[in-house]
């Protein structure tokens, strides 16, 4: 029993870890999502070698001090818990390349998570009370997926475009009201999702993510977009629903692999011709708006099997 490896108990009803887990010096992985945990025993800081640890889905307020010290740790979920705050000993688990953090009731994030520089897989922030990033968050260089949705985040810091292996950014349900120029060093990126928020522009230099795939930026106030957007050669899924456009560039007719352009609810009074001429798209929705008349590319659109939606 003592060189037990795993040990796997979701979703049951625990209410507590026996102290004697600590005895358990072999264990690899821990599983306890989906109980009724408010505590867990000092012990299990004993657990050197422990590299998973799922605590998600519990009632956890905080942690021993112990705790902080598994060194070894690799993913740690601590997500849709009751934490208000982490201490700054969360910095000692410099091995981690996954952190679940969401769902919680996080108002600040200690600068010691900028000591994670393994972090590359995931950070998940989501669904806190966050208002500002920690700027040591800028030394995370190696990370690819950050989400930071479901927050109170009014600005995005200009250091953001430090993190430069990001492939897949999620900001949505914040209240930004702009993105910064820096955004443009995310070459990296596949996908942006910066819905719902109070954007009223995009930064010329969105132009340069040209390996993104997916842009979503429904539900926000854009007015106008930047002639950059053409160069996002290989974007497949473009979403500008619920925004106050009254016009959209003529560069979009460069956006060569794009499939999806949802345009509906914005104050369009035309579109330009050339989007016709794209060969692989599949939907084209631009109902709500003000269109004088119908373009009669919708038409050849259709013929050619497109969907089109006014």
């Amino acid at each position: 029993m003592l060189q037990l490896e795993e040990v796997h108990v979701d979703k049951n009803q625990l209410t507590s870890l026996p102290a004697s887990i600590g005895r358990l010096t072999s264990l690899e992985t821990l599983n306890v999502y989906g109980n009724q945990l408010v505590s867990v025993p000092a012990s299990l800081g004993r657990l050197t070698r422990l590299k998973e640890i799922s605590l998600g889905g519990n009632q956890l307020v905080s942690l021993p001090e112990s705790f902080w010290q598994m060194t070894n740790l690799h993913t740690l979920n601590l997500g849709i818990n009751q934490f208000s705050s982490l201490p700054e000993s969360i910095g000692n688990l410099t091995h981690l390349h996954t952190l679940d953090l969401g769902h919680n009731a996080l108002t600040t994030l200690p600068e010691s998570l900028g000591k994670l520089r393994n972090l590359t897989d995931f950070l998940y922030l989501s669904n806190n009370h966050l208002t500002s990033l920690p700027r040591s968050l800028e030394n995370l260089s190696n990370l690819m997926y950050l989400n930071v949705t479901d927050n109170e985040l009014t600005a995005l810091p200009d250091w953001i475009g430090k993190l430069t292996e990001l492939k897949e950014l999620r900001l949505y349900n914040n209240a930004l009201t702009a993105l910064p120029e820096s955004l443009g060093m995310l070459t990296k990126l596949r996908e942006l999702h910066v819905m719902n928020n109070r954007l009223v522009s995009l930064p010329e230099s969105i132009g340069k993510l040209t390996k993104l795939r997916e842009l979503r930026l429904n539900d926000n106030r854009l007015t106008a977009l930047p002639e950059s957007l053409g160069k996002l050669t290989r974007l497949r899924h473009l979403d500008l629903r619920n925004n106050r456009l009254t016009a959209v560039p003529e560069s979009l007719s460069k956006l060569e692999s794009l499939a999806y352009l949802d345009l509906r609810a914005n104050k369009l009074v035309s579109l330009p011709a050339r989007i016709g001429e794209l060969t692989n798209l599949e939907k084209l929705d631009v109902r709500w708006n003000k269109l004088s008349s119908l373009p009669e590319w919708f038409q050849r659109l259709e013929q050619r099997g497109c969907s089109v939606y006014w």
